[in-house]
């Protein structure tokens, strides 16, 4: 027996009709007589009389309601308590080179979310969320780091990755014709030439080994500027302004996307971090992913064929 069958089995108990108590309840019509099936199995009790045409209180379904409201009040009252003590706690966040500019206010309701002044590359914010030296990150990861880790990741959101190129064309390029840059320094670009390489090998790019730090910033302008090709732009130079010499291409067939995910123990207790990883990522979406044309590495946790994967196993 489960709270929400004692819910399901109040609003039926009100409305007295199935299909108004499964639209209330915004669950499947079939689910909702399943469920209510199964709770009458789990208490040893039929609740309802029903035919094609009515719904009736049976007279310890009438017996039970009360009892049942009363329990239901007192669940609700638990979780208003315990999201009130959560609220005061303070959760450590960390990222890398976004996050939502209203973190904070939509959060505030469930606890007190404290940025972390130190922005660092995901891979070791993913780890410092594992060690217990920050509750949360908003990083790049793939499945492999969540399983090492012992980590969950929800998405929160998604970067669509241009490419910049010297001149004045700003027309749409394909990922085959673009360049890659990855850097010596994997313990600065670890996440993104693990993204490079594999975007390189999927579409046909072309990777250019750099040792200078010019995945992003001024020395990124010089080297499109010196390689005169398309060259993917990092997340990191989402938001840069570019040189009056170099204009954005949109990159196409297919679209590199770069996800955001925040990242949780997968063993988490705190009442306060589940409740900010409930609301931070609550109606997210798929953000355009399952549109067909974005590319997602064979790792990333939100690509669908390892989210069914992950369902299954």
């Amino acid at each position: 027996m489960e709270l929400r069958q004692l819910r399901y089995f109040v609003a039926v108990a009100e409305e007295l009709n199935f299909g108004r108590a499964a639209g209330r309840l915004r669950i499947a019509g079939p689910s909702l007589s399943q469920q209510i099936k199964s709770l009458e199995r789990d208490l040893g009790v039929r609740l309802f009389d029903r035919d094609r045409r009515s719904v009736v209180l049976t007279t310890r379904g009438e017996a039970l309601l009360p009892g049942v409201r009363a329990l239901l009040e007192q669940a609700d009252e638990l979780r208003r308590s315990a999201a009130g003590m959560a609220a005061t706690e303070p959760v450590r966040l960390g990222y890398v080179s976004w996050c939502p500019a209203d973190l904070a206010a939509r959060a505030s309701g469930v606890a007190k979310v404290h940025v972390d002044a130190w922005v660092m590359p995901s891979h070791t914010q993913a780890s410092r969320v594992a060690d217990g030296g920050i509750d949360l990150a908003i990083c790049w990861v793939q499945h492999d780091d969540l399983v090492a880790g012992g980590l969950d990741a929800r998405l929160i959101g998604v970067d669509r990755l241009f490419a910049v190129s010297a001149g004045t064309d700003a027309a749409a390029v394909p990922a085959k014709d673009t360049l890659v840059l990855i850097d010596a320094d994997t313990a600065s670009w670890s996440s993104w030439n693990r993204y490079a390489e594999q975007f390189a090998r999927d579409t046909g790019a072309r990777i250019v080994p750099i040792d200078d730090g010019g995945v992003t910033g001024p020395a990124f302008f010089d080297h499109v500027r010196r390689l005169r090709r398309p060259v993917l732009n990092c997340p990191k130079g989402q938001f840069a302004v570019l040189p009056p010499d170099l204009v954005p291409r949109p990159v196409t067939a297919p679209e590199p996307c770069w996800t955001w995910a925040l990242v949780s123990r997968e063993a988490e207790t705190r009442a306060a971090v589940r409740a900010a990883v409930d609301v931070l990522t609550r109606d997210v979406g798929t953000l355009g992913l399952d549109t067909g044309t974005s590319w997602l590495p064979p790792g990333d946790p939100f690509r669908p064929d390892v989210q069914a994967a992950r369902r299954g196993g």
